[in-house]
């Protein structure tokens, strides 16, 4: 009974690796094609597609990322008023909402939001490029794969993953704004204030850092799952959902480890 459940655990553990060995070997293909990508220095047709996939990844993400910050803001303003409020310090509060999204939520929403728009979308493009052999005809015709399809995809999600970040945490201080003027009578430019005396460089720079981390995790989970597609129109779909699942698990696994890396070495 024991030797088959030690071999379907040695099988999974080596699938695991393999996994991370084949994500490995895309980064570093992609990263090497990420020079050809460039405007000026590289293909311009490749250029042009990446500000395609900016405006797909970025522009038509803003309103479901806004939103979802607005909401995370007023949520965590609302829970913590209810507990800070029994002890008289209700100004803290701006803290909580200003450094819980610099550091936390400014990035972690923003990556579940392209996780489940673009993650999927990436899948499942490449997914049907494999199916119809479109993959394969590239190669034919020497043309990298990684830099045609890939390539793009992880310049524009570098570029404005950040920035939808950005958007994010300023959306979800301003709902906590929004929050404090209605439940203490707290002024904007009294709330503004006290949100810049919370706020500290090096919470911005660690919420930008783990949104590049983010992004290359959910472009190339994406990327891989599609490339690895087997079979028909219904393993596409496989592959989209096994894309999310698998880009969110990672993303949330990587924040773990940042925070655990911030808090063992004294900078959180």
């Amino acid at each position: 009974m024991s030797i088959p459940v030690v071999e379907r655990l040695g099988d999974s553990t080596l699938r695991q690796l393999e996994y991370v060995g084949g994500l490995a070997i895309q980064f570093w293909d992609a990263a090497g094609a990420l020079g050809r990508t460039l405007p000026l220095v590289g293909n311009r047709h490749r250029w042009r597609s990446a500000i395609g996939q900016m405006l797909a990844i970025g522009v038509d993400a803003f309103p479901m990322v806004g939103i979802m910050a607005v909401c995370a803001g007023f949520i965590l303003a609302m829970q913590g008023a209810s507990e800070l409020r029994r002890f008289g310090a209700m100004q803290f509060v701006v803290d909580l909402v200003t450094i819980g999204f610099t550091r936390e939520l400014g990035p972690l929403l923003t990556a579940i939001a392209v996780s489940g728009r673009s993650g999927s979308a990436f899948s499942a493009e490449i997914g049907s490029m494999v199916v119809t052999e479109e993959i394969d005809a590239l190669r034919t015709m020497a043309i990298d794969p990684v830099e045609f399809v890939l390539a793009p995809k992880y310049l524009a999600a570098l570029i404005v993953v950040p920035c939808l970040t950005i958007i994010s945490t300023a959306s979800g201080i301003l709902a906590g704004g929004v929050f404090m003027r209605f439940s203490a009578d707290m002024t904007l430019g009294v709330y503004l204030r006290d949100v810049v005396h919370s706020i500290a460089l090096k919470d911005v720079i660690t919420g930008l850092l783990k949104s590049l981390a983010f992004a290359t995790i959910i472009v190339h989970v994406g990327c891989l799952e599609g490339l690895r597609v087997r079979g028909g129109p219904d393993a596409v779909g496989r592959s989209a959902t096994a894309a999310v699942v698998k880009s969110t698990f990672l993303v949330i696994l990587a924040d773990v480890v940042f925070t655990a890396i911030l808090y063992m070495t004294g900078a959180s």
